[in-house]
C-alpha cells in the first residue's frame, strides 16, 4: 500500500511539473516574440486563457484597433497573477481586456465564486500597482455547453466580479454570458465548436458585437 501511495505521489508531482513547465515555455516564447519584433505602444492587450488564445484573427474583427494577444491556453486566473511580471508588466496597452476563471471554475468542485472573485482581486490589485491608469475590462464567464455543470458557480462569480468593477475606476465589466443564451436560457451549442468548449466564427462575432463599445479609441 505504502509502495503504491508513493508511485501516486511521484506521479502527481511528476505532472505537475509537467504543466508548470509547459506555461513556463509558452509565457517565455512571449518575450522571444518581443525581442523579434517590438510589440506596439498604445494596443489592447488581450490576457487570460484559450478562449483569447485560439482568436487569432481578432484583428480582422476589430481592424481600428491594435492589439498584443498574450493569452495562454489551460490558463486559471492564478496562473495570470504567477505571470503577471511576463504577460503584462512588459507593455505599455491603452487598455487590458481579461477573459479569464473559467479553469478556474472547472479545475474543482471546491472552487467558489468567492475564490474566483478573491483571485481576480488580486491580478487587478497587482495591475494597478504598475498601471494605476490603464482601463481594465473583465470579460465575463462564458456558458460553456460542456461544462454546464459549473453555470451556477460561473453565474455568481460573473455577479461578483461585475459589482467589484463597478467600485473600481477604469475598470468594466463586460458581460458576454448574456449574449451567448438562447431563448430557453441554456449556452448556444451553434456558437461552438465540436469540443462544446471552444467558440467558432459564430460566437466570437457575439463577442466582437459586446465588446466593440467598450474599447478606448
Amino acid at each position: 500500500m505504502r509502495k503504491l501511495l508513493s508511485i501516486f505521489i511521484i506521479v502527481f508531482v511528476l505532472c505537475s511539473g509537467l504543466n508548470a513547465q509547459q506555461f513556463v515555455q509558452e509565457v517565455n516564447a512571449f518575450a522571444t516574440l518581443d525581442a523579434r519584433q517590438s510589440p506596439p505602444d498604445n494596443a489592447v492587450l488581450l490576457i487570460g486563457s484559450s478562449s483569447f488564445t485560439f482568436w487569432k484573427d481578432v484583428a480582422d474583427y476589430f481592424p481600428d484597433h491594435q492589439f498584443i494577444n498574450r493569452a495562454f491556453g489551460g490558463s486559471s486566473l492564478t496562473h495570470l497573477i504567477d505571470y503577471v511580471d511576463k504577460v503584462v508588466y512588459p507593455y505599455k496597452p491603452k487598455q487590458i481586456l481579461i477573459y479569464c476563471g473559467e479553469n478556474d471554475i472547472a479545475a474543482s468542485k471546491t472552487v467558489t465564486a468567492d475564490t474566483v472573485l478573491l483571485r481576480f482581486k488580486t491580478l487587478h490589485r497587482l495591475i494597478r500597482e504598475k498601471m494605476p491608469d490603464v482601463p481594465i475590462s473583465f470579460v465575463s464567464i462564458k456558458p460553456s455547453p460542456v461544462r454546464a455543470e459549473f453555470l451556477p458557480t460561473v453565474v455568481e462569480s460573473n455577479k461578483l466580479i461585475k459589482k467589484f468593477c463597478k467600485r473600481r475606476k477604469k475598470t468594466d465589466f463586460i458581460n458576454v454570458f448574456a449574449s451567448m443564451l438562447s431563448e430557453d436560457g441554456k449556452p448556444m451549442e451553434e456558437i461552438f465548436i465540436a469540443d462544446r468548449l471552444h467558440m467558432n466564427a459564430k460566437g466570437y462575432q457575439i463577442w466582437k458585437n459586446v465588446i466593440t463599445p467598450y474599447l478606448i479609441k
